[in-house]
């Protein structure tokens, strides 16, 4: 039983960046997914949560092009698009962060944020532009980053995830995929993500931030989606779900917020 979200917001009243309708995926005999639907707004944080086997991974999996869904479809601007591919994720402004973060720590924070995508004349490098942009990038982005002539190989495990989410930004996105962005980091280190999170969504960028941190999730999202087995639960504005909800809700305690009252 879904859960509809409720006190509409003018950001319920906008147009989504992308909405995916009754998107199931198999594997085999193993539904993945079933019948999920999701919307994600601009300048909004939608969290993904639920407990390993829920679908998540999946679901971030089909937004950046890695799977297609079997049934269902996905829009993005309102235009219905088939993401068959990663590189066709990107080219309509879909960006992900995978848990890898795919970084090189041989190579400085300049380097990784232009990794394949060099600036360059005659074959030459343009090492200065590419400093001034990464400079101005990482101030609007609100990140802390010592030099960037610094080896990745040096940063703290924060630091890294702020880079690999600045390099997102050179693509010039409208929604960013996080996949357990503050996973094995500290306190301080997972302080320093959720504030970039939230400099993403200042600068309107729809994010989905998948999450088994709750309190974190409760911190610094707009609205919070629950899958349990592949099925979406319920969606919910944060300030209408306590955390004893949430943990009900994701072990199956409940299937609605009413079941609890």
């Amino acid at each position: 039983m879904n859960n509809a979200v409720s006190g509409p917001t003018p950001r319920d009243r906008a147009k989504p960046i992308i909405s995916l309708r009754n998107v199931t995926k198999r594997f085999n005999a193993v539904h993945a997914l079933t019948h999920v639907d999701l919307d994600v707004f601009p300048g909004e944080v939608v969290a993904l949560v639920g407990d390993n086997g829920s679908g998540k991974s999946t679901l971030v999996k089909v937004l950046a092009g890695v799977y297609q869904p079997d049934e269902g479809y996905v829009a993005f601007d309102g235009e219905h698009v088939m993401i068959n591919s990663p590189s066709t994720a990107q080219s309509i402004g879909i960006a992900t962060v995978f848990q890898d973060l795919a970084l090189s720590d041989n190579l400085t924070i300049v380097n990784n944020l232009f990794l394949g995508r060099e600036l360059t004349t005659s074959g030459l490098l343009h090492e200065h532009e590419m400093e001034e942009q990464a400079t101005s990038l990482f101030r609007k982005l609100k990140a802390r980053m010592p030099s960037i002539r610094t080896p990745v190989a040096q940063l703290s495990g924060g630091q890294k995830q702020s880079v690999a989410i600045a390099r997102t930004m050179l693509g010039n996105p409208k929604v960013i995929l996080l996949d357990e962005p503050t996973s094995a980091l500290s306190v301080s280190q997972s302080a320093e993500v959720l504030n970039l999170i939230e400099s993403l969504r200042e600068r309107g960028l729809g994010v989905v931030l998948v999450s088994h941190n709750l309190a974190e999730v409760r911190a610094v999202a707009d609205r919070i989606v629950v899958l349990r087995l592949g099925k979406n639960i319920g969606t919910f504005h944060t300030a209408d779900v306590s955390y004893e909800q949430l943990v009900a809700l994701i072990t199956g305690a409940t299937d609605s917020l009413s079941g609890l009252q």
